[in-house]
């Protein structure tokens, strides 16, 4: 296929890059320089010079905190921004991926949330992120990930083994948990989406879900830390408090590829001990 990558300096767009020119894809890296997805003129002069087969969307404003003080910037980066892709995937007749988030739910419910519950942000980033899939329209893939990590970019795998250095204890929250989710195995399930054409929405995310303090704890243990240098809060203790409401269930339930008869990801103990190593290496 030839390839669009929006976002395509960030962690996920580095690693959809990578994995498209793998299989032999005519890949357009179009990064933050190179594309400003919040220009309408940019967008269409770029989607119609490449003429993609699929333009995979990762850019996105995805700062939670940030976007809570300016939800301006806000809505123009991860909701209309997506507007300009989708017509310009439309004029030439381009499948859409585009990348959404756990933030769309609330996170109250008692279970994994499927395709089809109900959406019901709480920060101006999930509202933001929802109004982005509205954007996307019917016939794009929308792909709903959480608590991404990847070998470039800052995430939380990053933030651990830096401070795991610097103290000797560490504490995280024991309130909030979801799926961590790794860009080397949702890489190539986005260009499967494209390849396929799969219209909707999609839950993805590696298997295994837990709270932040559970996952920090194995991320110090593949570190050969000791785990228990890692000790348990409630998000009400976090100090300062953090400006933008998170999800307290963010555990997706990836039933549209379960039904679809595609494989699941791994459980995140494989890509997590994988990223450790080349972050040794």
């Amino acid at each position: 296929m030839r390839i669009l990558v929006t976002g395509a300096g960030g962690q996920l767009g580095h690693d959809v890059v990578a994995t498209c020119l793998g299989a032999g894809d005519e890949v357009v890296a179009a990064d933050r320089d190179r594309l400003d997805v919040t220009s309408r003129d940019a967008v269409l002069g770029a989607i119609t010079t490449v003429r993609p087969d699929a333009v995979i969307h990762c850019a996105a404003w995805t700062a939670v905190d940030a976007c809570e003080g300016d939800p301006e910037r806000a809505f123009a980066g991860n909701a209309l921004a997506v507007r300009w892709v989708r017509e310009a995937c439309e004029l030439v007749d381009a499948h859409l991926v585009h990348v959404s988030t756990d933030y769309v739910f609330d996170g109250t419910l008692d279970r994994p949330y499927h395709e089809w519950d109900v959406t019901n942000p709480r920060s101006v980033y999930g509202s933001s992120k929802l109004a982005g899939e509205r954007e996307a329209g019917p016939d794009a893939s929308v792909v709903r990930t959480s608590w991404v990590c990847g070998f470039h970019g800052h995430n939380m795998v990053h933030t651990v083994a830096r401070l795991a250095v610097e103290r000797d204890s560490l504490s995280f929250v024991d309130d909030q948990r979801g799926c961590p989710t790794f860009t080397a195995d949702l890489a190539p399930v986005l260009r499967r989406l494209a390849l396929d054409r799969r219209t909707g929405v999609h839950h993805v995310t590696n298997e295994g879900a837990v709270s932040w303090y559970e996952f920090v704890r194995e991320i110090v243990a593949g570190l050969g830390r000791d785990p228990d240098m890692v000790s348990p809060i409630s998000t009400a203790d976090l100090q300062p408090p953090r400006p933008a409401p998170r999800p307290a269930n963010s555990v997706l339930d990836n039933a549209v590829l379960r039904l679809s008869g595609l494989p699941p990801m791994r459980h995140f103990s494989d890509p997590l001990r994988e990223l450790l190593h080349e972050l040794s290496a």
